[in-house]
């Protein structure tokens, strides 16, 4: 099979892009305390602009929907004029990026949310693991469930955040309705036990992330839009997966399809885990929505040229490579060593870990 196909050029909806490399969402840690990116994000950014397809780390659209300290927002104009000078930051380098929408639900903590309130949920089930709060590591603070009437004002913060991306300059957003945050939580039967309009059969506990695809489309249209799944990943709260997880999937799929979105962003198996992907029927999940497909989770070069030469995924998403080797395309391209970034540097610090790494190997040194 030939790279070529990795390294050639696609499009997603209406985004252009140069490569078939993503660079999926990773979050950092490392804006201020008030959600407001530093200087040092634009550099980081601007610096892994040769993926086909940036996708930022995920992004709190409100004050409720934040779940750990130091990550970004985008629901103040300080957070908004920010991330505008990522975005220009980027395309000033030939780069595209896309802005991934983030409520975490019931992976919050009360020292996080305004006036010290609890998280919200579509069900008052406690998440299990731990979430970062601005000294260290603490339990999720128990969720309450969101009110009926609350809901639509979730919306409205899913939209206004859409807007004030658009404000920024990205170039699409995307969805994230993976990892066990707050839209995952409403698609699973193990985490929505709601008896409305919201809860019971799988089309009802889909109409949540629906709407809020509908509202964000209605910003953006739906072909600068996408949406990230993980059907099989548990490791965030300690998630329970829902009891049907391919009907479920698959029934979001379809209806995803036919809104014409620019793609749909998988995470194939256990979240951090390459393992785990031949238990469920991905294909299937990728012929139902019918569109461009991202794939994500455990690839590595030959895998992922495989993948896309196949016609298996249109892109694949890398994470963890891109955090030590911003040239990661070129280094994939070259089929050079690449640098594994040490775990101390994946959340919060300054420049060290994130935009430099005194140990890195310089391309021109690479084999």
């Amino acid at each position: 099979m030939s790279a070529a196909n990795l390294f050639s050029p696609t499009t997603l909806g209406a985004i252009e892009v140069s490569n078939r490399i993503a660079m999926a969402p990773l979050t950092r840690s490392r804006a201020g305390s008030d959600g407001v990116h530093t200087p040092l994000a634009a550099e980081y950014y601007r610096q892994r602009a040769s993926a086909g397809l940036i996708i930022t780390e995920a992004t709190n659209i409100s004050r409720q929907g934040r779940g750990y300290a130091f990550t970004p927002g985008i629901h103040t104009d300080a957070q908004t004029e920010a991330w505008a000078r990522v975005t220009e930051a980027v395309h000033a380098e030939g780069g595209k990026i896309v802005m991934q929408l983030w409520h975490v639900g019931r992976m919050s903590h009360e020292s996080l949310q305004e006036n010290g309130a609890a998280p919200v949920a579509p069900s008052a089930i406690p998440a299990g693991g731990n979430v970062f709060i601005e000294n260290g590591f603490a339990p999720p603070t128990p969720p309450r469930a969101l009110e009926l009437h609350e809901i639509g004002g979730v919306i409205d913060d899913y939209r206004n955040a859409a807007r004030r991306a658009r404000e920024a300059g990205f170039d699409g957003v995307e969805v994230h309705a993976a990892n066990g945050y707050l839209l995952e939580q409403f698609l699973r039967d193990s985490t929505n036990h709601r008896q409305d309009r919201y809860g019971g059969s799988i089309e009802n506990r889909a109409r949540f992330p629906l709407e809020v695809v509908e509202a964000v489309s209605a910003v953006w249209g739906a072909d600068r839009v996408g949406l990230r799944l993980s059907p099989l990943s548990t490791a965030i709260g300690d998630t329970p997966l829902d009891s049907t997880p391919m009907e479920t999937h698959a029934y979001l799929a379809r209806r995803l399809g036919e809104m014409n979105l620019a793609y749909l962003h998988l995470v194939e198996g256990q979240l951090h885990d390459g393992n785990g992907a031949d238990a469920f029927d991905f294909q299937a999940l990728r012929d139902a929505f019918g569109g461009k497909y991202i794939a994500n989770n455990g690839y590595g070069r030959q895998t992922a040229i495989d993948a896309v030469a196949s016609g298996h995924a249109d892109m694949i998403a890398f994470g963890k490579p891109f955090i030590g080797n911003p040239d990661l395309v070129e280094r994939l391209r070259r089929n050079a060593p690449l640098f594994e970034a040490p775990p101390s540097a994946f959340f919060g610090g300054g420049a060290e870990g994130y935009t430099w790494f005194p140990e890195t190997l310089a391309l021109s040194t690479a084999a």
